[in-house]
């Protein structure tokens, strides 16, 4: 056998080899291993799933819809048909889009007119969606903006349902990063279980 074609043998087994190990490593033992690190915490490698009876009802990491008068509103969603997780992302329309103008004022004087507050006094959050589409949280001011429409539907007193919003309401991460939020999920199930 000539010595180039003994060295293009060395070379290909060699090839071989190093293809054979990457595959084993990178798609069986990486994934395998990213997978038993992701059974040691499994509330946060599952999407952080609500379950009320055994049934599970949410994630405290996507918004979805609520409807009726009785339930916190989350934000607007621009994620496919609604709150879709397959389908995130923002709308894409920029500060000088009168789609996107004319939908804010759209949804200004609904909430104001659902809410019974003016116009003026709706929160921002309440009107534009976030990059995902899918934020499970409002701002505390969005949520209290609610409180006199959700105790009304529900028959509850004001004072009760703003003390469950006051209960829900999260700082700011490491006391400095970020906005204070409320969970509306969270809010709704501690709302569902409220007593008259």
């Amino acid at each position: 056998m000539s010595l180039a074609l003994t060295n293009l043998l060395r070379q290909a087994r060699t090839g071989l080899l190093l293809l054979l190990v990457a595959t084993a490593g990178l798609g069986l033992v990486y994934p395998l291993a990213v997978f038993a690190v992701g059974r040691l915490v499994p509330a946060r490698a599952d999407g952080q799933v609500v379950a009320v009876d055994g049934q599970p009802v949410g994630s405290r990491l996507i918004g979805q819809e609520f409807p009726g008068e009785q339930w916190f509103q989350p934000r607007p969603s621009a994620a496919g048909d609604g709150y879709d997780p397959t389908a995130s992302g923002a709308s894409n329309l920029g500060p000088e889009s009168t789609d996107l103008l004319k939908a804010v004022e759209e949804r200004r004087a609904a909430v104001a007119a659902a809410d019974g507050t003016a116009p003026a006094d709706v929160a921002p959050d309440a009107l534009t969606a976030s990059g995902s589409g899918l934020d499970p949280h409002v701002s505390p001011e969005n949520a209290r903006g609610q409180v006199a429409r959700v105790a009304a539907a529900r028959g509850l007193s004001e004072q009760r349902v703003a003390a469950l919003v006051a209960e829900h309401t999260r700082g700011r991460a490491l006391g400095f990063l970020g906005e204070p939020t409320v969970n509306v999920l969270e809010l709704n199930l501690a709302l569902r279980s409220a007593a008259p």
